[in-house]
């Protein structure tokens, strides 16, 4: 085993390591895995605001092999897909995140401009892990030539990211709201004394 892969295997999270800056290095650890006899299971995501169905996700596409490597779409590339507002949490911690978690092995982090399915074609997985949204049929029909087969999980969970920031706004705004009611009560009682100080002030004239 070469030394790259001796940290990533150590004790600890090794986050360092077991993130893969470059795919020259992606595709030096795939072969000396593929000289261990190992079988290498490959997905992909944003990754967002990690939660149980991310877990259980990772946990099932785990079950496929012996080494999971994740493919993580950095800041500019989810931007560009889901708006200006995600992500929420920041690639580098997003990564970090993932090391974490027991099932991964190792990350990878795909650029904006990377080459399409780049990352597809220099690991060249045993098995590609993807969800009911992620390819087209068409597009499966040309992924598969670089894959061993590709499994499609059904959701984990029925909560997603976008439902956990819709319930987090949701609930801020109701606060919000109650707090500009409130507001505006004690704004219409000052005005009401203040009127009620003129009037007599009128009066007195």
């Amino acid at each position: 085993m070469n030394s790259g892969l001796k940290d990533i295997f150590g004790p600890g999270s090794c986050s360092d390591s077991r993130w893969v800056k470059t795919y020259e290095e992606m595709e030096n650890h795939v072969a000396a895995l593929r000289q261990l006899g190992q079988r290498i299971v490959l997905t992909m995501g944003t990754f967002d605001i990690l939660h149980v169905g991310h877990s259980r996700y990772l946990e099932r596409a785990k079950e496929r092999g012996d080494i999971l490597i994740v493919g993580v779409d950095s800041d500019q590339k989810v931007k560009r897909r889901k708006g200006p507002s995600r992500p929420v949490v920041n690639q580098e911690e997003r990564i970090e995140v993932l090391t974490h978690i027991r099932h991964v092995d190792l990350v990878f982090l795909k650029n904006a401009d990377d080459p399409k399915w780049q990352l597809i074609k220099t690991v060249k997985p045993d098995v590609l892990i993807a969800t009911q949204e992620t390819y087209t049929s068409d597009q499966l029909k040309v992924i598969k030539d670089f894959c061993g087969e590709v499994v499609v999980l059904e959701p984990q969970a029925t909560t997603t990211t976008t439902a956990k920031i819709r319930l987090l706004l949701v609930s801020h705004l109701s606060s919000l709201e109650e707090a500009l009611k409130g507001a505006r009560t004690n704004i219409a009682g000052e005005l009401d004394n203040v009127l009620g100080i003129i009037d007599k002030i009128k009066g007195g004239k």
